[in-house]
């Protein structure tokens, strides 16, 4: 897990397990404690650590199941990404970090992709912790090395911790500067943290194990130029295998394998990193980037457009068979998409206002008449698992609402949860729909005037702005827009550069946009980021700003739960809760990955559950490669 970083969009690459445990910490932070005892604890010593449960894996292990162990290395992989980049900085708010900036850097520990929540040494090569979990202690393999070959210390993981709470990102430092007390170098290679006595221990020492390591040297070395919230071109020293090779803004990244890797033996990289470079290329739109691939500009595109997905792979390369168009199973939570209402707007106010703005969206006939009825439709955030609430709230879920008191909304405890309204597909404007939805306008208070438009008490106009920066989605907002206007709202649509709506949105200057929240099947502490009370106001992971006294107790209780059961009625209360809201629009989910690759890639035999592993499992048939340039099929 890592510290939350600058958020840097791609259109083709879906984060992975490991991209998600990363994110994990930009959202997720150790609810940490320690204190001092009078006596010695007993202590368990592990190669690795799992929140619930044991460990799929014994110690020893020679490498994951789900892996090639004798994947070849070389080639190139090569992707597409949408957007600017002007920074190789992704921990400061400042600027668009490029792709896969913040992946050279490793941490302590690294993620099963088929076990929820378990994880394995990578940097560590053990730790150790008391029952109580007051304190972790992580002891580092003496022979890992950062790029420019220097030894990777318990001062470097005591460095990263303490710069992170001094220049990372204020929600991150706020958060944890009050639960690890102390990050302490017990030696060369053993680094100790304690946690405060105030907090849960649950997800601790995977949070903690997830800090990404930078070198103290190389920030020491410039310390007015090196910062961590200030954008910069020049890459920092990590310890990944792959480094900075070259750039060229805004059009091109390419990062190479690092020949001196120190870590290919260990177990948890048997199998992985199996490229020799890695080439981002940078497009203004996903059209262009469409056009690219076709032309074999790069080599592998994971689509998320349904309207390319179903038409556009009709050309030479697929039908000669150079192309391959494969679905692949994705077994993790689907993120929680829709269009967010910004909650600080007096406008969204009224509940009414808000269920209102979900009526007016028509997901039959989006689906059908411009998605190829390829999606389905979403209701819950833990959509399809066994955290989603359905039915009435009963046992520990209906003891845990019913602890809220006078938080919550009573019907909460007599009513099914709150599910995304259906729809019909034959027509864009689904007339019961806008009915209800208009109802509903003029009960808050906004009325409509004689010239169509609808206005409050005081006169002003219900206008209504849906910011976004992608022109593939302008064909489904606008006649999300068009229905709005149908009930008297001004309603536009405004599209911006990705600069200003990255600006704009971290600033929380919209009114709507098309958003999601990442959520997990083992949610922690990153749930204070996304709906907590103190970071409302500021964190770039809730871009609604929803919160209240209703949902921080059952993020304390989420936090808090010793077990899966109790995990569960947790979050399937928090889940029941944030729907009733109403905050956003509901839209659609996949539950499944879209790839096309021109035919030199090869992959694991069984991929695991919560990643595809484009980037880490995947290897280049060399073979094929070769065949396809001597075909002139690419370049």
């Amino acid at each position: 897990m890592r510290p939350p970083r600058a958020a840097a969009r791609s259109l083709t690459i879906k984060p992975n397990r490991q991209l998600n445990l990363l994110c994990g910490v930009f959202i997720s932070f150790a609810i940490l404690a320690g204190a001092a005892f009078a006596s010695e604890p007993e202590t368990t010593t592990s190669h690795g650590f799992s929140e619930f449960g044991d460990l799929k894996y014994p110690a020893g292990f020679a490498h994951f199941e789900y892996v090639n162990p004798e994947a070849p290395k070389g080639g190139e992989l090569s992707y597409a990404t949408q957007g600017t980049f002007d920074s190789f900085n992704p921990f400061t708010r400042k600027g668009r970090a490029g792709a896969r900036a913040a992946d050279q850097y490793e941490s302590l520990l690294f993620p099963s992709y088929d076990e929820p929540a378990a994880y394995y040494g990578l940097l560590a090569e053990s730790l150790e912790y008391p029952e109580s979990q007051d304190w972790v202690i992580f002891n580092m393999r003496p022979e890992a090395r950062f790029s420019d070959g220097t030894p990777v210390t318990a001062e470097d993981v005591v460095f990263s911790h303490n710069i992170l709470l001094e220049q990372g990102l204020k929600s991150y430092a706020d958060a944890v500067r009050a639960r690890i007390p102390k990050a302490e170098a017990l030696g060369p290679h053993k680094v100790k943290f304690y946690f405060s006595p105030d907090f849960p221990r649950r997800a601790l020492i995977t949070q903690v194990g997830g800090t990404p390591v930078f070198s103290k040297a190389w920030f020491d070395a410039d310390p007015e130029n090196r910062r961590l919230d200030e954008p910069r071109l020049e890459p920092g020293v990590g310890s990944g295998p792959y480094v900075l090779e070259s750039y060229d803004i805004n059009r091109r990244i390419v990062y190479r394998r690092n020949p001196d890797y120190w870590g290919d033996h260990v177990n948890v990289n048997v199998g992985r990193n199996n490229y020799d470079s890695i080439r981002i290329e940078y497009f203004g739109d996903s059209v262009a980037a469409m056009e690219g691939f076709k032309a074999g500009e790069f080599t592998l595109r994971q689509e998320n457009n349904s309207k390319s997905w179903a038409t556009a792979y009709d050309f030479p390369a697929i039908n000669d068979g150079l192309v391959i168009k494969g679905e692949f199973a994705d077994g993790d939570v689907p993120n929680a998409g829709g269009f967010i209402m910004n909650m600080s707007r007096p406008i969204f106010q009224d509940i009414r206002v808000r269920e209102a703005m979900q009526l007016a969206y028509n997901f039959a006939w989006t689906n059908e008449s411009l998605q190829y009825g390829l999606f389905q439709q979403r209701h819950s955030f833990w959509e399809g698992t066994d955290l989603q609430a359905r039915g009435l709230p009963e046992g520990r879920e209906l003891e845990v609402l019913q602890g809220l008191g006078d938080a919550l909304d009573p019907s909460i405890l007599s009513e099914e949860p709150v599910m995304a309204h259906s729809s019909k597909a034959a027509r864009q404007t689904d007339r019961r729909n806008l009915r209800r939805a208009m109802k509903l306008l003029d009960e808050a208070g906004w009325s409509v005037g004689d010239d169509g438009m609808r206005r409050n008490a005081a006169g002003d106009v219900m206008k209504i702005e849906f910011l976004a920066d992608q022109p593939t989605l302008e064909r489904i907002l606008r006649p999300y827009v068009d229905n709005l206007r149908v009930m008297g709202v001004d309603a536009s649509y405004n599209r911006v550069d990705p600069s200003q709506f990255t600006l704009r949105r971290r600033d929380r200057d919209f009114d709507m946009i098309m958003g999601a929240y990442r959520m997990s099947l083992q949610p922690s502490t990153g749930l204070y980021q996304q709906f907590g009370t103190k970071d409302a106001a500021y964190s770039v992971f809730n871009p609604s700003g929803v919160h209240g006294p209703d949902i921080e107790p059952l993020i304390d209780g989420i936090v808090a739960a010793k077990t899966a059961p109790e995990l569960q009625a947790n979050v399937r209360a928090l889940d029941r809760v944030l729907r009733a809201k109403r905050f956003m629009v509901p839209t659609w989910y996949l539950g499944k990955y879209w790839v096309a690759y021109w035919d030199m890639y090869a992959y694991p035999e069984k991929l695991p559950p919560f990643a595809l592993g484009v980037e880490d499992l995947w290897w280049i048939d060399a073979d094929r490669a070769e065949a396809l340039k001597a075909s002139g099929a690419l370049r």
